[in-house]
């Protein structure tokens, strides 16, 4: 199967399945001589890991990472990162009853008829768990990037969204709830319709806002390597994500020209920043920011209409245990794949200049 590497010169290729022995990665073009804090790795994981509260998946995972090369005495030394994370609470019989069908909107089906042949126990490699090895990544080129401070947080989930700007809100209070938004009021209201979603054996959607600040001049590609372009590509491949928008977005189609410029002031900042910290596919030391829009998880607890491998339309239900909104778990993930391609795109820069 192709497909299963991201980046050019730091590249993450990673392996395994929801309900196998292991998922895990190699990293690959890491510089040499970056000391590495392993707790600090593990505290990104623990923001993924399934379990971590009441309006999460309830699979109990640890999610502890083993690395097994390219680290020695705390530094990395510029060989390939090899690393696992090991499954240990699979219940692979929650699955047998969808051996023979698919699920609307899941992979299933689509899986079936490219290779003949799938991994049904919680869908195998297209499983959101494979999402554990990416914040590895992203968490070893946060590091990286130790100038460069990545920050996202849930704006939405169903109608309920924060109004005010990134600028305005206050980002400290992200991880002081278990939705991660940067709102204590709205983080109740958000966390109790999740669970009334929960109750009614449903699901629902959010959005994810990104801010990257301490950007440099310069990274990303005139033409076809943008950066907001490679941004989008790193948010779009994550599971259950359906829209990618950055700086003023759908939003500044509505705009005019005299109204969307962002002007200059006289050390080469702009005045506003309906950008998004790109122009021309190039940072110019603005802020970068993003929106990242996820459906409802398609999995629900409820009968359901679907077809098994001969046509035939049957009736089933969802098993297992699922997220019934995949924002809050999804926060780190947005943060990893940034980290990925600002660190890609500065050692990339690293290359072409004098």
């Amino acid at each position: 199967m192709a497909g299963n590497s991201f980046g050019r010169i730091y590249k993450l290729t990673s392996f395994g399945e929801s309900h196998g022995r292991a998922i895990g990665g190699v990293i690959d073009g890491c510089p040499a001589g970056i000391t590495l804090d392993v707790e600090a790795i593990q505290t990104e994981l623990d923001r993924r890991r399934p379990g971590q509260s009441a309006i999460v998946t309830q699979r109990k995972e640890p999610d502890s990472v083993e690395v097994y090369s390219g680290i020695f005495e705390g530094k990395t030394t510029g060989t390939p990162i090899g690393f696992a994370i090991h499954n240990t609470d699979q219940k692979s019989k929650d699955y047998s009853h969808i051996k023979d069908s698919y699920r609307p909107s899941h992979a299933d089906y689509v899986y079936d008829q490219k290779y003949g042949f799938r991994d049904y126990r919680g869908g195998g490699r297209s499983s959101a768990r494979e999402t554990a090895s990416r914040v590895v990544a992203g968490a070893i080129a946060k590091q990286a990037l130790s100038s460069m401070k990545i920050t996202a947080f849930v704006s939405a989930v169903g109608e309920l969204s924060l109004e005010k700007r990134y600028q305005d809100l206050d980002l400290s209070q992200i991880e002081k709830n278990i939705v991660r938004t940067a709102d204590a009021e709205m983080a109740q209201q958000m966390e109790d319709y999740i669970k009334q979603i929960r109750k009614e054996g449903d699901t629902i959607g959010g959005v994810i806002t990104c801010v990257i600040q301490n950007v440099p001049v310069g990274l990303g590609e005139p033409v076809f390597d943008k950066l907001h372009a490679e941004l989008g590509k790193a948010m779009l491949s994550i599971n259950a994500v359906k829209g990618f928008e950055y700086g003023s977005g759908f939003a500044g189609s509505r705009m005019k020209g005299s109204q969307h410029n962002d002007a200059f002031n006289s050390d080469g900042s702009t005045k506003t920043n309906y950008s998004g910290g790109v122009q021309g596919g190039i940072s110019n030391g603005m802020d970068v920011y993003f929106n990242v829009a996820f459906k409802p998880v398609a999995t629900i607890i409820q009968p359901y209409e679907t077809i098994d491998k001969e046509g035939n339309t049957i009736t089933t239900q969802g098993k297992g245990r699922h997220d019934p909104c995949v924002v809050p778990r999804a926060v780190p993930i947005v943060e990893a794949m940034a980290a990925m391609v600002m660190l890609d795109f500065t050692l990339l820069n690293r290359t072409i200049k004098k």
